[in-house]
């Protein structure tokens, strides 16, 4: 037997379940360790080039 449902879903249960998909969560900031600048966490500071308080990346 396969997989059938038992009875129809109303439009509006339907709509309900699909209208969270396209919610999407203002990005989360954190306040970069060395240079104050506020950015992504877990990646590495655009402004200063740095991570965990370690140079990574030469900013000019």
């Amino acid at each position: 037997m396969s997989i059938c449902p038992k009875g129809k879903m109303s439009k509006s249960k339907r709509d309900k379940r699909r209208a969270q998909s396209w919610k999407i969560a203002t990005p989360s900031l954190v306040v970069c360790s060395k240079c104050g600048e506020l950015m992504r966490p877990h990646r590495v500071c655009k402004s200063c080039g740095s991570y965990n308080k370690l140079n990574v990346i030469k900013v000019d």
